[in-house]
């Protein structure tokens, strides 16, 4: 048991105190002593001394307040917050001996807290103490309100300016910024041995970056990955991750040195061109910017989230980027367009192709733009020429190989993408290569437009080029991204030039003194000599004025040459008792005398004389030279011109992504060949297609084939042949509309069922699809006629439904309860005739009802009593008028619900204005029950009668009695006690005979055939 300060202190009333790592173990009278540390929270000291003990974590601190109530012996202690870590130091306050061995609730007096060893022996008094008073003054409230919004405001900057954001001049986050600059100060340069990448990961962190060393180390790794940065600024040696996604080995194993671009990033840095700031401790100076002779920014890009805010700049080509930095120089007024006409897209370290550039040209234009890449790749013949495999040759950036390899795996498996055999990955140092086998009869370009459409080889980069700009995000198109780089370029010219004029001024000054010092060297050593130390030699060397001897020749000379006179060529600074004085004698300063001390003995040959004059006379030139860039800013500019130029011939070379100009959004539509297919749903929702080649032509009496294999409770209900480029307008029970492409239709053989319809769309639960209708242009002259259980109709224009949504879309408005019964493409002549399950029918012209917009709830089809629906809609040819005329061939077929019904020809169903009761289409009682199906029938059809007991029938239409209107009907089936007849189906397609195997099916010319659908 470790044992606290081994002196305890009185504890005064009225203070409050801090206490830190306090160490008692707790037990008034108790021989069952548990060593524990209280360090926050509320505790009773009597409670505290009890036996019941708590156990708490060690090394904490916290704040302490002790009050003691006289009478009662009743003490608090109260610990507040979380544990605060604060030094103590100094004497602790109110110290005396230690207090004696307790005894039995002698721990309660004196406002004391005691600490007991388990010899029950007084072990320490109290802990370290310090007065709160030294701590805080005073509480103040604050509004919660008030403190999140600064204090996540705060948080937000720091995130934004010291995170996730880059410079727009260097284009590098704090972190990037960091590790550069330690590098270069570690003299890991692109010429010198590799260092190992922990030796890297330390300096940073101990220096710049307090953070933790994984982040560093990812940022090095990042900087050294090929497939990362269009342009590495860290040359890494080992393994530094791939495509795949592998991670990098551990920083102890990798070394690293900064790549020769990145050089161009810190020229200059020691010649003052930029502002440096003290690091996180002080104790070291950072740059705040980096001189960055490249526009990193562009070339590399950037990504990152900050708080409310993001980034998401693509790489460029270097040699681009300087054409267009170029064309800025010379034309101040280019425009965005110009500039896209030498920066026309992107370029990618991993190459791929870029699909179009409509959003890459809206991003350059307004900062926010896409970026469609796609995968390079091209096919090859295998199996002698019988099959095909599509080969990846390039992948789009950003792209993890192994992942997309996945994911091309699970839709082969889940059958969304059909046609491929095997999928293997054969990359290797040479290069990346990854084979889609393709099976017999494939075709590839439908197969890899699947691929493009739903995995990431085709991929969209979205452009967000947000950056700061004086510490300010920005966003930014790309002619302010070029001119922030070119704005910072000049600053960093201009403060060179200034660097380098004072240094040169410096260096003139000591040419000056070392002249004068060779002019007069006998009496200068004589001086030397005679002086008993240094600082005195120094003061008789400035105390004198001296014979200028050449001095005044160069110095006339440079006056001559230099702009400014007399003054262009004196250090900044410099006294005016100092240099050349007017009557010709020169006057040494403090630093030219320094100098002169230190002459070697050597720099008095005469060769050296001439050597310090012909490098005065350079000097001068240069301070001239100087002084002329910082006069003409067409100077900064040329310098400029000439650095991005060399840079341009050294580390510019060709561009990597591939643009297609003309590029369109190509759907996998436009690389299907049109031909005519069979559709075929079932009544047990097995949708499928068939190529109509399947089905040859019969003589009448053949036997036919059969269009799919069903079970014996289930049959084909719906057949129509379309094209493959046709729509199918799926309906559902609750009123949406769904689209499916023919192609879409899965294919199979006959003795397929197909794929449930249920899976191609997104149902909710108790959706269903009811109705499907094959259009094969959406014109002005068809319609969409709907009608609902409750009796409302609803005609719209086919128009109107033009336009795919994948979640579908609100066909009808539908109130609580009400469901769509039908829907059916008419042209304006036809007829609708709709069915209540009370026996009556109404018929009216289509032209009765208005057409009306897609969000309108319809109008009253027909007048419903209470308690009754509509259970079908059918559209028949309009009647014909006039007495005489021969009347519309078909019948009528109903049924009811204790499996009664009959045929009764449709020319007994007169024409009546919409919204009427109906006349009787079937007489209904407590034998024969509710109507329950009606359709159109032929007398060569075949209808399917199933019950609630899933009993089903399958019968000829010519077998019923054709009856009037006003009667009951026969017994089509016996449905059995408790069962009731669910519906009727008309079966399309008979498998005994027919002229041809489409017998009875209705192209898809924008028409449908009669709607079949008649189930409750």
């Amino acid at each position: 048991m470790r044992s606290p300060q081994k002196t305890a202190s009185r504890w005064d009333e009225n203070k409050s105190y801090i206490l830190r790592s306090i160490t008692f173990s707790c037990g008034e009278g108790s021989t069952s002593n548990n060593v524990c540390l209280f360090a926050g929270g509320l505790c009773h000291k009597h409670a505290l001394l009890k036996s019941k003990y708590k156990r708490f974590e060690r090394g904490a601190t916290a704040l302490w307040c002790v009050r003691n109530k006289a009478g009662n012996g009743s003490q608090t202690l109260m610990g507040i917050g979380s544990p605060v870590l604060l030094p103590v130091a100094g004497s602790v306050p109110g110290v005396d001996d230690a207090p004696p061995p307790p005894v039995r609730g002698e721990g309660r007096r004196h406002g004391k807290i005691v600490c007991y060893s388990r010899n029950r022996s007084a072990l320490c008094g109290a802990p370290i103490v310090r007065p709160m008073d030294q701590f805080a003054k005073e509480t103040l409230p604050v509004s919660l309100e008030e403190e999140m919004r600064s204090s996540y405001l705060a948080y937000a900057m720091s995130v934004i300016v010291g995170r996730a954001l880059p410079d727009v001049r260097d284009g590098l986050k704090p972190v990037h910024r960091r590790v550069l600059y330690a590098m270069h100060e570690l003299n890991n340069d692109w010429n010198r041995p590799y260092k190992k990448s922990a030796r890297i990961v330390g300096d940073v962190i101990g220096k710049y970056h307090p953070h933790g060393d994984s982040a560093v180390y990812d940022t090095i790794v990042r900087m050294a990955q090929d497939f990362s940065l269009r342009y590495m600024l860290v040359d890494g040696q080992g393994n530094f991750g791939s495509v795949d996604g592998d991670n990098a080995a551990a920083m102890r194993y990798t070394e690293i040195r900064l790549s020769k671009i990145a050089h161009e990033l810190l020229a200059d840095i020691d010649k003052e061109t930029v502002n440096f700031e003290p690091n996180y401790d002080g104790s070291e100076t950072e740059p705040s910017i980096l001189p960055a002779r490249i526009p990193n920014l562009l070339i590399n890009g950037s990504s990152g989230i900050a708080v409310g805010m993001a980034t998401n700049i693509p790489p460029h080509n270097l040699r681009e980027v300087v054409d267009g930095c170029l064309h800025l120089l010379r034309n101040p007024d280019a425009t965005v367009d110009e500039l896209i006409e030498l920066i026309p897209a992107p370029d990618f370290p991993t190459a791929g192709i870029i699909y179009g550039i409509s959003g890459v040209r809206e991003g350059y234009r307004t900062g926010r733009g896409r970026v469609v890449m796609r995968a390079k790749t091209h096919f090859e013949d295998i199996d002698r020429g019988q099959r095909q495999s599509i080969i990846v040759d390039e992948l789009p950036y950003q792209v993890n190989k192994r992942t997309l390899l996945e994911r091309i795996a699970e839709l082969v498996t889940e059958k969304r993408v059909e046609g491929i055999s095997d999928i293997r990955d054969e990359s290797d140092k040479s290069g990346m290569r990854v084979v889609i086998e393709l099976k017999r009869g494939e075709v590839p370009e439908v197969v890899l437009n699947n691929l493009y459409k739903n995995t990431q080889l085709q991929d969209t980069f979205g452009m967000n080029m947000v950056a700061l700009v004086d510490g300010q995000p920005r966003l930014l198109n790309l002619r302010q991204m070029l001119e922030c780089f070119l704005l910072h370029r000049r600053e960093v010219v201009t403060r060179r030039t200034v660097f380098d004029l004072r240094k040169a001024r410096e260096r003139g000054h000591i040419l000056e003194g070392l002249a004068v010092a060779l002019a007069n060297i006998d009496e200068f050593i004589a001086i030397i000599k005679a002086a008993p130390t240094p600082p005195i030699a120094k003061q008789e060397l400035m105390g004198r004025s001296w014979d200028s001897g050449l001095v005044r020749d160069m110095l006339s000379r440079a006056e001559s040459d230099t702009v400014g006179g007399r003054t262009a060529y004196r250090p900044e600074g410099l006294l005016p008792v100092f240099g050349m004085q007017g009557d010709g004698l020169y006057k040494l300063s403090d630093t030219q005398a320094q100098e002169i001390l230190q002459m070697r003995l050597q720099r008095l040959t005469g060769l050296e004389q001439d050597k310090i004059v012909q490098e005065y006379r350079e000097v001068m030139a240069q301070i001239a030279d100087l002084l002329d860039i910082l006069a003409r800013p067409e100077r900064i500019t040329a310098i400029i011109v000439e650095e991005l130029t060399l840079i341009r011939s050294e580390f510019g070379d060709e561009r990597r992504s591939q643009i297609e100009h003309n590029a369109t959004e190509l759907d996998t539509e436009d690389l299907i060949t049109p031909q005519d297919l069979v559709v075929t749903l079932s009544h047990s929702g097995y949708m499928k297609s068939q190529p109509i080649s399947e089905y040859r032509a019969q003589k009448r009496g053949g036997r036919g084939k059969q269009a799919a294999a069903t079970k014996e409770d289930d049959w084909i209900d719906t057949l129509f042949v379309a094209n493959t480029h046709d729509y199918i307008l799926c309906f559902s029970n609750r009123g949406r509309l769904y689209w499916l492409k023919v192609w879409e239709v899965p294919q199979g053989s006959r003795n397929s069922r197909g794929r449930p319809i249920v899976n191609m769309f997104p149902l909710s639960p108790g959706e269903k699809i009811n109705v499907i209708l094959p259009v094969k242009q959406f014109d002005e002259q068809h319609f969409v006629f709907m009608a609902t259980s409750k009796g409302t109709v609803k005609k719209t224009a086919l128009t109107e439904f033009s336009n795919p949504r994948k979640a579908g879309i609100i066909a009808v408005d539908l109130d609580e309860g009400d469901f769509l019964i039908g829907a059916d493409i008419t042209d304006g002549q036809h007829d609708v005739m709709l069915f209540s399950d009370a026996g009556k029918a109404v018929r009216f012209d289509e032209n009765d009802v208005r057409p009306m917009g897609r969000q309108a709830r319809g109008v009253r089809g027909m007048n419903l009593e209470e308690g009754q629906q509509v259970i079908a809609m059918l559209v028949a040819p309009a009647e014909t008028a006039g007495e005489g005329e021969q009347a519309v061939a078909g019948s009528v077929l109903t049924a009811t619900e204790n499996g009664y019904g009959k045929r009764t020809p449709i020319s007994e169903y007169t024409r009546h204005g919409r919204g009427t009761k109906g006349m009787i289409a079937i007489q209904t009682s407590e034998r024969n029950g509710k109507v329950v199906a009606a359709a159109l029938v032929a007398p060569e059809d075949e209808i399917m009668l199933i019950t609630t007991g899933g009993v089903l029938i399958r019968t000829r239409v010519d077998e019923i009695r054709e009856m009037g209107r006003a009667t009951q009907g026969v017994t089509l089936i016996a449905v059995g006690e408790g069962n009731k007849l669910s519906g009727l189906q008309r079966v399309v397609e008979s498998d005994a005979e027919g002229e041809d195997a489409a017998d009875g099916v209705t192209e898809s010319d924008g028409e449908a055939p009669s709607a079949d659908t008649t189930e409750t």
